[in-house]
């Protein structure tokens, strides 16, 4: 009994002494690139249409709080979004990409919206790269300025801002098409 005892214990012993000496470290270096990147500015545009009414909405509402209908702004109300982009104004026109993600009315005075989502385009050079959005967005501005806060693919460690300018605002259904211009650096 003794000699297993003995034997369990230099067994522990040998394999605590081997676990602490492997290199296992949270920070680890990265090799450098072979050559420097070379940051570029891409301008893209492109429309964004926010469909809320008919069969097929591309908004959906998803919360509000009790106070929303007797807010003048709709403080509260949460809509998640899946926008067609397209080329040109028309919802005909070419469709190079999606908008999804979430819009939150956040103003108790005025209507000024939460904007996060994704531009996730599906033509093109940039097809499967995606731009994200995040910032505030005062609908009723002539042109909307929000930060470009990151993406994916060719947009990897993207930086920038958006300017968005609204081409069609229906009162009626809240259907909208926006004028988006991205100014993104990338590399």
């Amino acid at each position: 009994m003794a000699k297993l005892l003995l034997l369990l214990l230099l067994l522990t012993t040998t394999t605590t002494t081997m676990l602490a000496k492997q290199p296992y470290s949270f920070i680890q270096s990265q090799k450098p690139a072979p050559r420097p990147l070379q940051e570029k500015l891409t301008h893209l545009r492109f429309f964004w249409h926010d469909i809320l009414s008919g069969p097929d909405p591309t908004a959906v509402q998803v919360a509000k709080a009790a106070s929303t209908n007797a807010s003048s702004s709709f403080f509260g109300l949460v809509n998640v979004i899946d926008d067609p982009l397209t080329e040109g104004p028309a919802m005909a026109s070419k469709l190079v990409g999606r908008a999804q993600g979430f819009y939150a009315s956040a103003s108790q005075e005025g209507l000024g919206l939460l904007m996060a989502m994704n531009f996730a385009f599906m033509d093109g050079k940039y097809n499967g790269s995606t731009i994200t959005i995040l910032g505030r967005n005062a609908v009723f501005t002539a042109v909307r300025e929000m930060p470009v806060i990151g993406g994916s693919g060719l947009f990897r460690l993207a930086r920038g801002y958006v300017q968005a300018k609204t081409h069609n605002l229906d009162m009626t259904t809240g259907n909208a098409v926006v004028e988006y211009n991205c100014f993104v650096f990338h590399y």
